[in-house]
């Protein structure tokens, strides 16, 4: 049983690949995953929005993501989507993750480092607003 959030990152990020922004932004490119960013407004308005990215509250993320639910987005077709979740440093990303694995999808998984990572990679923000899902 865990104890504390540091074992309960351990559990939620056990077996899963997680990937580095390089990783993400290749299979971005190569249409193999759907990248969903968690980060709050504020978050985004200081550090950026992130290229081909759809932003989704965490409040109401599994609704959005879940193939089976009645408010779920378009691009969510089945239960094998791969889908990375960002937020800011690579933390509520990989607890995020692990929830949208317990409804089925198993692919889900989360950049390491989160957007900060991204932008120390020095690769690409995105221009123009945000592809927010409500």
């Amino acid at each position: 049983m865990p104890v504390g959030i540091d074992d309960v990152l351990a559990v939620a990020r056990a077996g899963v690949n997680r990937l580095e922004p390089l990783e993400v932004m290749a299979a971005l490119a190569a249409g193999r995953a759907l990248l969903v960013d968690t980060r709050t407004e504020s978050q985004r308005r200081e550090q950026g929005e992130l290229p081909g990215a759809l932003v989704i509250d965490r409040t109401v993320l599994e609704w959005r993501l879940d193939p089976a639910c009645p408010w779920r987005i378009p691009e969510a077709t089945d239960y094998d989507l791969h889908v990375v979740v960002a937020c800011r440093h690579g933390f509520s990303s990989s607890l995020a993750a692990a929830s949208l694995r317990a409804v089925g999808l198993h692919r889900a998984t989360d950049m390491i480092g989160g957007v900060e990572a991204w932008r120390a990679a020095g690769l690409p923000m995105g221009e123009g607003p945000a592809d927010v899902r409500r």
